[in-house]
């Protein structure tokens, strides 16, 4: 982080300037860095740069990042722009960072600053200059990068013992605001139906001491035909809230504004707001809509284009079970309970893919979907399977 704010401090005193179209954000994952960098003198240039601390932890990396400039955003959807983000956190899925990003390149904070600096990703550091200084002179990469020795130096003269202590010290205690608010005292949780953040889920209900066992698939539809590499961020995105999804209408219909919305990862005790974030992700291709891109699907029987879960909605509520198809490694990336708890809310009994990573494939039994793998060499396009057909699995 030091070595990000000499990088600032150099392109200051060059006279270079993050490029315009660049959105640029600072995040630090704890207090003490932003001590060191007052401490050094350094965020005072990072500042200069647009690098002003926007708040602790996940934010860009959990696509709260905030919206792009409006002739940005509008530039990269009528034109169908791949852009671009750098970023020294540790997602880089599509549509991650921001709904608008396609590529998304992690890199350590000095790097980051850089590249904002060249305003592109598509430049050879080595050959390229940055941009212009002052003095009209181009400036290249090695005359903004500091020095190991001067990295050393900043972390000697700023980094102390201290900060620590005064950050960590009373971690436990709360803060007033914290604090001051009302505390139900029962120890059991009381339910609030008007809550949009907390919901009773409906696993336990119904429950039976033991449990109904094993039961077959008969005549499901499939909901949605994928290819490879399904993270778990496809199957239940953690980021902001689209518009006009089915989660903004159901907040919408009670009562939250949409600059309220927040993110899925925020709404996780929600089932109701997370059963319609289930393959929500904007980045979603599914082979039924002919690879558009989107999270939509053809609802089969009657061959409509419709939200995942509003189709998933009309299978259940006519009785019938769906399954998913998919290609390798369904379920990779993080590892997250919502990826399996969505699709079985919304009725997906079964997920038919070539390979699974490991622990989603466990997390799918924990919520009674069946995970089935083709047999080696073969996948669903091998089989000629569309999608539009009906499946019916037999279980021993």
């Amino acid at each position: 982080m030091l070595g990000a704010g000499l990088v600032a401090k150099k392109a200051c005193e060059l006279g270079l300037q993050v490029k315009p179209w660049i959105k640029t954000s600072l995040a630090p994952g704890s207090g003490v860095v932003t001590k060191y960098l007052l401490q050094s003198g350094l965020q005072e240039y990072l500042n200069k740069q647009g690098f002003h601390i926007v708040g602790y932890g996940c934010t860009t990396c959990i696509g709260n990042s905030g919206d792009l400039d409006e002739s940005v955003a509008s530039a990269i959807s009528e034109n169908d722009i791949i852009a671009a983000a750098v970023l020294s956190g540790n997602r880089n899925f599509e549509g991650r960072v921001h709904a608008l990003t396609r590529a998304n390149y992690l890199a350590s904070p000095p790097l980051v600053v850089a590249y904002a600096l060249a305003g592109t990703v598509d430049i050879d550091f080595d050959k390229e200059p940055i941009g212009t200084g002052k003095d009209g002179k181009s400036v290249y990469f090695n005359d903004i990068w500091p020095s190991t020795e001067e990295v050393a130096e900043a972390v000697q003269s700023s980094v102390l013992p201290n900060m620590f202590k005064s950050t960590y010290e009373a971690i436990t205690k709360g803060n007033p605001m914290w604090n001051q608010l009302s505390v139900p005292s029962s120890t059991m949780y009381s339910w609030d139906p008007k809550s949009t953040y907390i919901h009773e889920p409906p696993y336990f209900k119904n429950m039976t001491m033991e449990p109904p066992g094993a039961h077959g698939v008969k005549d499901a539809y499939c909901l949605l035909n994928f290819g490879d590499s399904i993270t778990t961020d496809h199957i239940s995105p953690a980021g902001s809230i689209h518009k006009d999804s089915p989660a903004a209408k159901f907040l919408l219909d009670h009562g939250v504004e949409r600059k309220d919305f927040n993110s899925y990862g925020s709404r996780r005790g929600n089932d109701e707001v997370m059963a319609r974030g289930t393959f929500a992700n904007i980045r979603l291709v599914n082979k039924l809509l002919n690879g558009e891109v989107g999270p939509k699907t053809i609802h089969v029987p009657t061959g409509e284009k419709l939200y995942v879960f509003d189709a998933a909605m009309r299978y259940k509520d006519a009785g019938h079970d769906t399954i998913v198809l998919a290609g390798a490694e369904y379920g990779s990336g993080s590892s997250r309970d919502w990826a399996a708890k969505g699709p079985m809310l919304l009725g997906v009994k079964a997920v038919i893919a070539k390979s699974f990573e490991r622990i989603h494939r466990s997390n799918l039994v924990g919520m009674g979907i069946i995970p089935l793998c083709f047999k080696s060499g073969e996948d669903a396009d091998t089989l000629g399977l569309t999608g539009h057909e009906r499946y019916t699995i037999d279980l021993p």
